[in-house]
């Protein structure tokens, strides 16, 4: 769970042009109290100074770059193409199909007028080149009261902007966190992703290449490098 360049609106949108981190057209402002946010369902900030070049923007939101929550349509496609040779986990990542991506949209969508499915959120997060609010919907897991983010397909977009801003936002409808994210070393991982296979396999599985919950430590210590996990709290 291509990002267009929009100026800020008070406006409600809808993109469902296939991206891994999708414009939104009303976003998150930079002051208000997170929760308190009476904007618009989708997000866009500031347009940096000047025009981008073209280059800049499809590096940050990945032009036809998947959802990173990993969602598929049904009956859809397992779908994905890697970007990176085969075995090289620590620069996986995955670009999923146009049905995938409409699936995507269509729970993005749902999610920002209020209805969290199974703990989707849409997740907003600055570009690192352009510095512009970008969105994607993302499961979140709780799990002994910590929370945390999965990227089933690997290094996506909204990871490597989450890396590089440091900050970023969770919404349901109006209700918005600002969080700081913690990346976790592989050897954290095993029992955040088992966690996580075992909530929404349904969803995912695919993108695991038969690891499933039930696989032992080693085994997902063994993945762990291809699956960034981040852990967020909630920012001052």
């Amino acid at each position: 769970m291509a990002e267009q360049q929009n100026k800020k609106s008070n406006s409600t949108s809808t993109n469902t042009t296939p991206a891994d981190v999708t414009p939104a057209s009303s976003g998150p402002t930079d002051a208000g109290p997170a929760g308190g946010s009476a904007v618009g369902e989708s997000a866009v900030g500031e347009s940096a100074a000047g025009a981008h070049s073209a280059g800049a923007h499809s590096a940050e939101t990945g032009s036809s770059d998947g959802l990173a929550n990993g969602r598929v349509a049904a009956g859809g496609v397992g779908g994905a193409e890697a970007t990176t040779a085969a075995g090289d986990t620590s620069r996986r990542y995955l670009r999923p199909t146009k049905s995938t991506n409409v699936f995507n949209n269509m729970v993005a969508f749902i999610t920002r007028c209020g209805i969290s499915i199974l703990g989707s959120r849409v997740l907003y997060v600055r570009g690192r080149k352009t510095g512009e609010w970008r969105s994607v919907p993302v499961n979140l897991l709780t799990l002994d009261g910590q929370r945390y983010l999965v990227s089933p397909r690997g290094h996506s977009q909204w990871v490597r902007n989450l890396r590089a801003t440091g900050h970023g936002e969770l919404r349901v409808g109006r209700r918005v966190e600002r969080f700081v994210p913690t990346e976790l070393g592989d050897d954290d991982k095993p029992v955040i992703l088992r966690a996580y296979l075992r909530r929404w396999k349904f969803e995912v599985g695919m993108f695991f290449e038969g690891v499933d919950a039930k696989a032992s430590d080693e085994v997902l210590r063994g993945i762990a490098p291809g699956y960034p996990v981040f852990r967020i709290t909630t920012a001052p």
